[in-house]
């Protein structure tokens, strides 16, 4: 609680990860676990439109680097890691392929191959580093959320 009584917006500050084991339903336990996450952290349910929007937005990311590392790295994906500090939004996945995503030439009309062009054009920045062997894929948003403002 803050000093007027009333319970902050957000919990700035604070990591969550979710370890995978194998890839069978992993892009779907990704998304509950995120969407959880952006509920305790009160991005939802969203104030308007905009916030609504943005979270969407994180949870389609979630979802498109989560598949990549099923579909590209033996194993599928380690663990997924949000953390948020009050002003942006990280999202991290793991896996054990040490080969470093790229975004594909454009193939309009074609299945596939978009998910990183989307990442690309939604996030305020994406990257990956080795880690552990294999690599850490991640992407930032900024958040969506009026911090002056608290709820009841």
């Amino acid at each position: 609680m803050n000093h007027s009584g009333r319970e902050p917006l957000a919990a700035a500050g604070e990591s969550k990860r979710l370890a995978f084991v194998g890839s069978e339903g992993a892009v779907q336990r990704s998304r509950e676990f995120s969407r959880e996450a952006l509920r305790s952290w009160h991005w939802l349910p969203a104030a308007d439109d905009e916030q609504l929007a943005v979270t969407e937005d994180v949870l389609l990311m979630v979802s498109e680097l989560v598949t990549n590392a099923c579909l590209y790295a033996p194993g599928g994906p380690r663990e997924l890691r949000l953390s948020w500090d009050g002003a942006r939004l990280r999202v991290e996945v793991t896996d054990a392929s040490p080969v470093q995503p790229r975004l594909r030439a454009a193939a309009p009309g074609r299945p596939g191959g978009h998910g990183l062009r989307v990442v690309d054009r939604l996030a305020l920045a994406w990257g990956s580093v080795p880690e552990g062997g294999g690599k850490l894929v991640w992407l930032e948003v900024p958040s969506p959320l009026d911090l002056s403002i608290t709820v009841r």
